[in-house]
């Protein structure tokens, strides 16, 4: 059993994302704000993060959050939740997984398929710590 942390505003989403983390027998404990996390991760690791990338207070909070926790944990996978595809012509996707601009493991984009949020999440506890995955 992992322990995952959940990095989400939206406390809906984040309870549909806890619930699909529970049901693959992993704990799961939410935080809403970027600023709660690192706090969380210092009191108790968890093996790994989803994090979403927008939040009210900073569209990009979740990309400088994932910089912070990668300065602090580096092998700490990080799976990133987004609808910056949807809401920004970026057309970002796994190929730009750059570690110096998007340090995170993998990502997933909103809305959210639950089957491929499983898939992720057990190939994200699976993989290497904190690198892409192709």
């Amino acid at each position: 059993m992992a322990y995952l942390l959940i990095v989400d505003d939206d406390a809906d989403f984040a309870n549909s994302v806890a619930t699909v983390c529970q049901a693959m027998g992993h704990e799961a404990h939410i935080v809403s704000t970027p600023g709660e996390t690192l706090p969380h991760v210092a009191e108790r690791r968890p093996d790994a993060v989803i994090l979403d990338v927008m939040f009210p207070e900073d569209p990009a909070a979740g990309f400088q959050m994932a910089r912070d926790l990668r300065r602090h944990a580096p092998d700490l996978p990080i799976l990133m939740l987004t609808a910056v595809n949807q809401q920004f012509p970026l057309g970002f996707s796994h190929r730009d997984i750059d570690p110096k601009w998007l340090p995170v493991t993998d990502f997933v984009e909103k809305p959210v398929d639950f089957a491929l949020l499983r898939e992720r999440i057990a190939r994200l506890l699976a993989g290497p710590r904190g690198e892409a995955q192709p």
